[in-house]
């Protein structure tokens, strides 16, 4: 049986931004279908809409967590504060493997030049090779199974 971080890379591998893979990899613990999830996590790739900004990887993850763990209790600020410590200690952890949690950073600390908006880059063998995606899709999958266990 794959883990999590090996459904992500697959479902990356298969076009899948990075947001929807890690996002669609955990429909087990979600009780999202696939293709429910893959719309829902559909605007946070390439660091929201390709924009650069927040990973599509953290921004999956978070969305994972707040199924799981989060509140909806607007009066209960314990469940609030406890569910916002969660997110923090996952981002944190994220950054300290990654030096950031911004998108355009993760790509120019790989040595590329990121463009924001336009067309998403063809998936091609040479798009696998010279990006980080692939990784930190596999990274966070991983990081979140450990906050799941």
């Amino acid at each position: 049986m794959m883990n999590h971080a090996e459904i992500a890379r697959d479902l990356f591998y298969e076009g899948y931004n990075c947001a929807q893979a890690v996002f669609c990899a955990f429909t087990d613990v979600t009780g999202y279908d696939l293709a429910t999830s893959a719309r829902m996590a559909s605007s946070f790739g390439a660091g929201i809409g390709r924009l650069r900004e927040t990973c599509g990887v953290v921004s999956a993850a978070a969305l994972v967590l707040g199924i799981r763990y989060g509140y909806d209790d607007p009066a209960d600020p314990e469940a609030k504060t406890r569910h916002y410590a969660r997110v923090r200690e996952f981002v944190e952890r994220f950054r300290a493997k990654n030096a950031t949690i911004n998108c355009r950073e993760l790509l120019t600390n790989a040595g590329l030049a990121p463009e924001s908006g336009g067309t998403p880059e063809a998936r091609t063998e040479e798009f696998y090779k010279r990006r980080p995606c692939l990784r930190l899709v596999q990274d966070a999958a991983g990081l979140l199974d450990e906050f799941l266990r």
